[in-house]
């Protein structure tokens, strides 16, 4: 078992009628580091909703035919998923589109609510039917519910983030209007842009405008509702200030694309902090400082910098298979590990190996890595993580839900180090997270059991996919 991927969504707002979906198709492309089970676009020409979802990668699932399909719109949304709520079938493809009353909703959400099965079975006693197993839909009979009464689109987004517990950031478009709505924790970043021809584009990181050409604006606020339509940007701060300010730190650590921007802090130089606090708080004797692909990397030149010792490309990632932990069942994520990664013998061969990897969960996929790099002839191996031991379950949107996959939450570091087959482990000390993202304003609840919100009490993805010999009966 490895880390997942968050979600990443992306929304289009134009004065004119043009290609918003290739628009929407680029700045996905620049996000599939987020997501890679499944993805949708979403394009609104003159109010009139068109899409296309689909599983698999953004060039699998869009091909030439399909994008030849779409209409010239001026608003568009989309999104990339893993989903850490709800299984991997075309139902919970996302955006999520609704049609109600006051009109057309699409949403398309990264994060994972912590109430979501206590607003869905409140919203099923009162005769909501769902088509999907995730809680993007969840929130979407939310706003829907509270548009009912309310005067705008906007005032019901608000009323419904009352109700709302975890983290969403979300692109939501109706039949005039594009809104970036990001939580009062801001778990999940969520920025927009603008294009020189003024068209605006909302993207969980900034690596996105950039694909697209938009010129960073800022950073949506946590509890921010950013309506963008016709009159211009309009920005609801209500919610802001409400809660303390807790980005996951994961996100500077892994989630990101080293090219983005998060909160105003370069995640390659964070990731490259990391290095050098590893590289101080547990050197090691080496001849060589290598990465794991591609997260690893930034942390591991860190960590030559700071210690001396040579960086080299011991190991070399095919591109063109997705991330191991996207194939389902155990058996074959560790074979895939030999045909994702190949080390690079003339670099390890009877060297001191200095390894540099983000994370340690179960320990599978780190001891099959280990073992590449033992079996090209690394006389020791000495492994850093650029993060401290996970210990606990997320529920804002990381895949972990529950102690008994994490090896930290059992076993010694001693015992860890022994179990994949490494000389010595470090990981970053947990009071040194500070230092990657300039601020107390984050989220470490994985590796501090200190969480934001309520804890829920059913953490399973697959909690609305139960077979019927395991559900309880009513």
């Amino acid at each position: 078992m490895s880390i997942h991927e968050e979600c990443g969504v992306f929304g289009v707002y134009s004065s004119y009628a043009q290609d918003v979906a290739a628009l929407a198709y680029y700045g996905l492309y620049a996000l599939q580091h987020r997501g890679q089970e499944s993805c949708g676009i979403v394009v609104n020409d003159d109010g009139v909703f068109a899409s296309h979802k689909g599983l698999g990668l953004v060039s699998e699932v869009f091909t030439e035919q399909e994008m030849k399909k779409f209409p010239y719109g001026e608003i568009a949304v989309g999104h990339v998923r893993y989903g850490t709520t709800g299984g991997n079938s075309l139902s919970n493809c996302q955006p999520i589109q609704v049609n109600h009353l006051k009109g057309k909703l699409a949403v398309a959400h990264n994060g994972n609510l912590s109430n979501a099965l206590m607003l869905r079975r409140e919203l099923e006693l009162s005769g909501a039917i769902f088509h999907s197993t995730s809680d993007t839909e969840t929130i979407a009979y939310v706003i829907t519910r509270e548009r009912i009464t309310a005067p705008s689109i906007q005032e019901a987004v608000s009323r419904a983030m009352d109700r709302l517990d975890g983290a969403y950031s979300l692109v939501l478009m109706s039949a005039a209007k594009l809104i970036a709505v990001r939580d009062p924790h801001g778990f999940r970043p969520l920025c927009y842009g603008q294009m020189e021809d003024g068209t605006y584009i909302v993207a969980s990181e900034t690596c996105a405008l950039n694909a697209v050409g938009a010129k960073f604006e800022r950073d949506i606020l946590p509890g921010e509702i950013l309506t963008i339509d016709s009159s211009g940007v309009f920005s609801d701060r209500r919610h802001c200030g409400t809660v303390a300010k807790r980005l996951c730190i994961f996100e500077h650590i892994y989630f990101s694309r080293p090219d983005s921007v998060i909160e105003g802090v370069s995640v390659h130089d964070a990731r490259m902090k990391a290095g050098a606090i590893l590289a101080s708080a547990h050197p090691a004797d080496a001849d060589i400082v290598i990465g794991v692909p591609d997260s690893g990397l930034d942390a591991a030149q860190g960590y030559s910098r700071a210690s001396g010792i040579p960086y080299g490309i011991g190991l070399i990632k095919n591109k063109y298979i997705g991330r191991t932990f996207i194939s389902p069942g155990q058996d074959r994520r560790v074979d895939q590990v030999k045909i994702k990664l190949n080390p690079v013998e003339s670099e390890i061969r009877g060297k001191r190996v200095v390894l540099i990897d983000d994370s340690i969960v179960r320990g599978t996929t780190s001891a099959r890595i280990v073992k590449l790099i033992r079996d090209a002839g690394a006389k020791e191996i000495h492994m850093r993580i650029s993060a401290p031991p996970f210990l606990y379950p997320c529920y804002y949107g990381t895949d972990i839900d529950s102690p008994e996959h994490l090896i930290a939450s059992h076993h010694s570091v001693e015992k860890i180090a022994q179990m994949i087959g490494v000389d010595s482990l470090g990981y970053l000390p947990i009071e040194n997270l500070k230092e990657l993202c300039g601020s107390d304003g984050y989220c470490s609840a994985c590796f501090s059991g200190c969480y934001p919100t309520a804890v829920p009490t059913d953490t399973r993805k697959d909690q609305f996919e139960e077979k019927l010999s395991k559900r309880k009966q009513w």
